[in-house]
């Protein structure tokens, strides 16, 4: 196997950057794992410090309802030793990234974004390199500040990444493998699995020429997919003392939004000022709301299911129950795939324009809120919904993009002329 000097270059470049900062700045790691804009309740590193400490002293995590994280996150981390717990940790997010880099590398090799087995972009030649989109995620400032702050969503989007990369290779078992990690850490990914089966179904058919039915895939990779679930919650169960209470608050704080601790979502200042009376009902709109994309995009984009993974994983960084930059670095890290299309968006300073000024007001406005005391909620609320309309801005600008990109092909005389959307 031929050994890529080039990609083993940018991946210790990164790494090097990672560790410089973890050793030249020790206390900032603490400093971004309170921040709201990295950190949620199901996500925190100190939540899972606290689960930790509760663990090794043998008392439940689960009670008292601070602790919403996976539980086979508590024999990983409590292996450390304590004395050499920071640096290990740092090391360990820092591999965490590199393979999540790894994943995005190998499926822009496979040009899949481009040209897939029904569908091939006419613009297919006009992309960036494969390093280059590796590059993109690996510098970006949200991935780096998500390194350093932490979370468990790093674990989740490498899962997913990992997961999407393996369907690009053909290898469906370790694609719903890691998905069912994904899913069992947090919840939301599950909603990956249909067009994640639609990706794996065209790998397997474009190499096989059994030519297998979609029915006949479709069942044999979620049957996989939920036995790998199941078998980590049955590991799961035996962690926490043959109990079952873990369900409840690691999925039920999903489903059920008991912590309204601030965050960039939507979710919390909603709820905060909802009547109990009607807070079911909306927690059912809010959910079907994500399961409503699922369907019709699927649908609609079946040619592309990898556009389809993409455009689910940004509508989720926007309205899931406890979003974060770190979901909105893991869309970030697709986009570059469809650079083709690029030319074609319309609105592209505008979002990118409004997505860094939620950026940079963001935890201003959270300071004036919580430490200043000069604002109230709105101030911080009303900045995660500019925050959501950039990033709905550019989800819908790049939707829009492999559309016009798509219906050139069946009307090629309309290359080049302005359309508008009805």
């Amino acid at each position: 196997m031929a050994i890529d000097r080039r990609k083993i270059l940018l991946f210790s470049s990164a790494a090097a950057l990672r560790c410089l900062v973890f050793s030249a700045f020790p206390l900032l790691p603490d400093i971004l794992t309170g921040r709201a804009e990295i950190s949620t309740p199901v996500t925190s590193f100190k939540r899972l410090q606290e689960g930790i400490f509760l663990y090794t002293h043998s008392v439940s995590p689960y009670d008292g309802g601070v602790f919403y994280q996976a539980p086979l996150f508590l024999p990983l981390f409590a292996l450390i030793p304590s004395s050499i717990f920071f640096p290990v940790t740092a090391l360990l997010y820092i591999l965490v990234d590199v393979i999540c880099a790894d994943s995005v590398v190998r499926i822009a090799e496979s040009g899949i974004a481009r040209s897939s087995r029904l569908f091939s972009s006419p613009r297919k030649d006009n992309h960036w390199g494969n390093l280059a989109v590796g590059a993109a995620f690996l510098f970006s400032p949200f991935t780096i500040a998500t390194c350093l702050a932490r979370p468990t969503s790093l674990f989740s989007n490498c899962a997913i990444l990992f997961a999407i990369a393996s369907a690009v290779d053909q290898k469906p078992a370790k694609s719903m493998l890691a998905l069912a990690l994904a899913a069992y850490l947090s919840l939301y990914p599950a909603l990956l699995l249909p067009p994640l089966i639609l990706l794996c179904h065209d790998q397997m058919v474009g190499a096989d020429r059994l030519k297998p039915q979609l029915s006949t895939t479709s069942i044999k990779l979620s049957s996989f997919f939920l036995g790998s679930l199941v078998w980590f919650l049955i590991v799961s169960y035996i962690l926490t003392g043959q109990s079952w209470e873990f369900l409840c608050s690691t999925y039920g704080v999903h489903l059920l939004l008991p912590d309204l601790t601030p965050n960039v979502g939507l979710w919390w200042y909603f709820f905060i000022e909802m009547f109990d009376s009607f807070r079911e009902f909306f927690l059912g709109v809010f959910w079907l709301h994500l399961l409503g994309y699922v369907g019709g995009l699927s649908f609609r984009l079946r040619t592309q299911p990898l556009f389809v993974l993409t455009t689910l994983i940004g509508i989720f960084a926007i309205f899931q129950p406890y979003p974060s930059i770190s979901d909105a670095s893991l869309y970030f890290a697709f986009l570059p795939l469809y650079s083709h299309v690029f030319p074609l968006m319309r609105y592209t300073f505008f979002a990118m324009a409004t997505v860094l000024y939620a950026t940079l007001l963001g935890p201003a406005f959270y300071y004036l809120w919580i430490y200043a005391g000069s604002g109230n909620a709105n101030f911080f609320y009303a900045i995660t919904l500019v925050w959501s309309l950039g990033l709905s801005i550019i989800v819908g600008e790049c939707l829009f993009a492999v559309l016009r990109d798509e219906w050139e092909i069946e009307r090629p005389e309309m290359k080049g002329k302005e359309v508008q959307r009805i």
